[in-house]
């Protein structure tokens, strides 16, 4: 899949999710098959301000170079001067912009989802972010901000004509947030109405899904998002079943391995404390649906100590 003059060796990329896509994460999902990893999202402003929190969400590791890094922003200038900073790095290769977040703080400043009700701000922001960089600029947006404000096609043909290089488009309103179905026919509409790539997004969750909204849509990629919470075999899979080869599922023991290899790179990055405590959630998602995770699941949520976790883990590993 080529966007401006990058190409990239498949089509399949992880999308920027807050709290999640952090620099352990994105790097497992390189491993195993992941096209192009995005950042969790940026804020601008606290680049633009040298926010010292912001800048460690920058952080790349080796196995996942090059990176995509998502901004949010409402001001032309200041989304400018942010994207300034990435064009001596060389680990940065796309800078994507947040225009699809749902989340009230964000949205009530008017950015994230909010800008889809200002298409002449987004073209702004896009023209001068064009201005400030030569990397690719893209986008990911939504179906519309609420139900009876469905505008992702025109909102596409703006985008496209202050210069974005790439469309990514989550088929849901802002209004539905996670919940719902996602419409995967306002993606088809997006991609017959522009020239420049598009990606799909929304319910992938399985490799059924993944071949349909190709076939559905004609999307030239496919961005998963919570489908490889706990499942980044998920991009290997759909590797396979594009290529119509044998889909190799991971089995329950190397679900669990997983988690102890992911604890021991998230210590090493964040310290046994962080660790510690954000792997809880990833474990959850690693071992749902295997038998007895409830009772794993309650025994991790208490300790504090990476070795004992691992140690529950080994034991439980025993048991499969």
């Amino acid at each position: 899949m080529k966007i401006a003059n990058l190409e990239f060796k498949n089509n399949v990329f992880l999308a920027p999710m807050a709290g999640v896509t952090d620099i352990v994460f994105r790097g497992i999902c390189k491993e195993m098959g992941c096209g192009l990893v995005y950042t969790e999202m940026v804020s601008s402003k606290g680049l633009y301000y040298g926010s010292e929190n912001t800048e460690k969400l920058l952080k790349v590791s080796e196995i996942e170079k090059p990176v995509a890094v998502q901004l949010f922003g409402s001001d032309p200038y200041i989304m400018a001067k942010a994207c300034e900073m990435f064009n001596d790095n060389d680990d940065i290769c796309i800078i994507d912009i947040n225009m699809g977040c749902p989340v009230p703080k964000i949205v009530k400043n008017g950015e994230g989802s909010a800008l889809m009700k200002n298409p002449k701000l987004a073209q702004d922001i896009i023209r001068e972010m064009k201005k400030a960089t030569p990397k690719p600029v893209t986008v990911k947006f939504r179906k519309g901000f609420t139900s009876r404000e469905v505008n992702a096609v025109e909102f596409a043909k703006a985008v496209e004509e202050a210069g974005i290089d790439a469309i990514a488009v989550h088929g849901r309103t802002r209004e539905q947030m996670y919940e719902g179905k996602a419409d995967w026919d306002i993606i088809r509409q997006v991609k017959d109405s522009v020239a420049v790539p598009v990606i799909g997004n929304g319910d992938v969750f399985s490799v059924e899904a993944a071949v349909d909204i190709v076939n559905t849509t004609g999307c030239d990629g496919i961005m998963v998002a919570r489908g490889v919470m706990g499942n980044p075999w998920l991009f290997r899979e759909i590797k396979q079943a594009l290529a119509s080869e044998k889909v190799i599922y991971p089995t329950d023991v190397e679900k669990v391995d997983m988690c102890i290899k992911h604890l021991k790179l998230a210590v090493n990055y964040f310290g046994e404390d962080k660790a510690v405590r954000e792997m809880r959630k990833h474990i959850g998602w690693y071992v749902k649906g295997i038998k007895n995770c409830t009772d794993v699941k309650n025994l991790i949520n208490t300790e504090k100590s990476s070795g004992n976790v691992i140690d529950i883990l080994l034991k439980y590993k025993e048991t499969l």
